[in-house]
C-alpha cells in the first residue's frame, strides 16, 4: 500500500492525464475509502489547481485546463504585471508578450 504522499502524487499524475475522475473510481483504484481520497484531494488543492465538481453526471475531481505536472506557470501578480506592460506594446513585441501569457498563464477557471 502506498504512503499518503505517494498516493497523492499518483492521484495528481492521474488527473493530469485523465483531466477528470470520480472520487469513487480513485478510491477503488487505490484500494482506500472515498473519505481518504477526499482528504487527499483537499491536500492537493492547497498546492495545485484542482477542483471538485458536484453532480451525478460530470461530477468528480478535475485539474484546471492547461495544467500539467512539471510545467512552470506565472503567479497571478506576475500575470497581471505582464498584462499591464503589454498595453504599451505593438507589433511583434505584443505578439511575443501574448504568446508568453498564453503559454505560461493558467486559464481563468484555474485561478479560482
Amino acid at each position: 500500500m502506498l504512503k499518503a504522499n505517494e498516493r497523492r502524487q499518483k492521484i495528481l499524475e492521474i488527473l493530469c492525464v485523465r483531466r477528470q475522475e470520480t472520487m469513487e473510481n480513485l478510491a477503488q483504484e487505490f484500494n482506500v475509502t472515498t473519505r481518504t481520497i477526499r482528504t487527499d484531494i483537499e491536500e492537493l488543492t492547497l498546492a495545485h489547481p484542482i477542483e471538485t465538481v458536484r453532480g451525478r453526471y460530470g461530477g468528480g475531481v478535475r485539474v484546471a485546463d492547461g495544467y500539467y505536472l512539471g510545467r512552470k506557470y506565472l503567479k497571478p501578480d506576475q500575470q497581471e504585471l505582464l498584462k499591464r506592460l503589454s498595453e504599451n506594446l505593438t507589433g511583434e513585441d505584443l505578439a511575443t508578450m501574448n504568446s508568453i501569457l498564453s503559454e505560461f498563464a493558467l486559464t481563468k477557471r484555474a485561478e479560482k
